[in-house]
């Protein structure tokens, strides 16, 4: 992979993401998502454990939140994840400030990666489950456009590398999308979605 990352602040787009957790109603916690397999409720939960593990991979705080595979278990939330959940967005923003985080080695997820290469999957999970979690609860999604433009080259780069096999992004089989569709579209569909799902 040839891609270069260069370090995001998360901050803007970790706000998205909290504003988003914020609306969601407890009743649609058991409503359908665009991730298979997953209620609102395991979204938030996989926000959480993400932005957790993303946070100590940040700081070098190895252990089982760094070493555990994220679908060791199908993620949920317990009662107290509207304050959680904003409290580890910002964490994980504060540990990616730090220029150290994008340099040398870490380990997310049970994956030894370079740093840059975790501060872009990083990125990444934020802007692709924000808009899960946006359009499963029915609001309005407006990503970081650094964050955004972050998140695209990533999966562009991963799209396109040879060990994947053609037209294997991260999440899943790409699904087509025009060439001049807005950038949010084409980045949801690198990643495996169709920017057109509803719930």
């Amino acid at each position: 992979m040839t891609h270069h990352p260069t370090p995001v602040d998360l901050g803007p787009q970790a706000r998205v993401v909290a504003r988003l957790a914020e609306g969601v109603r407890d009743e649609q916690l058991a409503g359908a998502t665009p991730c298979p397999g997953y209620a609102v409720r395991n979204l938030l939960g996989h926000l959480l454990h993400l932005s957790t593990a993303f946070r100590d991979a940040g700081r070098r705080a190895f252990g089982p939140t760094t070493d555990t595979a994220p679908d060791a278990a199908v993620p949920d939330v317990g009662p107290g994840w509207r304050k959680e959940l904003p409290e580890v967005l910002d964490e994980l923003a504060d540990a990616w400030r730090d220029p150290a985080a994008w340099t040398g080695a870490t380990r997310a997820g049970g994956i030894d990666m370079p740093g840059a290469v975790t501060g872009s999957v990083a990125v990444d999970e934020l802007v692709i489950h924000g808009w899960d979690l946006a359009r499963a609860t029915g609001q309005a999604y407006d990503p970081d456009p650094a964050a955004l433009r972050a998140s695209y080259d990533f999966l562009a780069a991963a799209a396109a590398d040879p060990a994947r096999g053609e037209g294997s992004g991260i999440f899943g089989p790409v699904v087509p999308v025009p060439a001049d569709a807005p950038l949010l579209d084409r980045a949801l569909g690198l990643s495996g979605r169709d920017p057109r799902w509803t719930p």
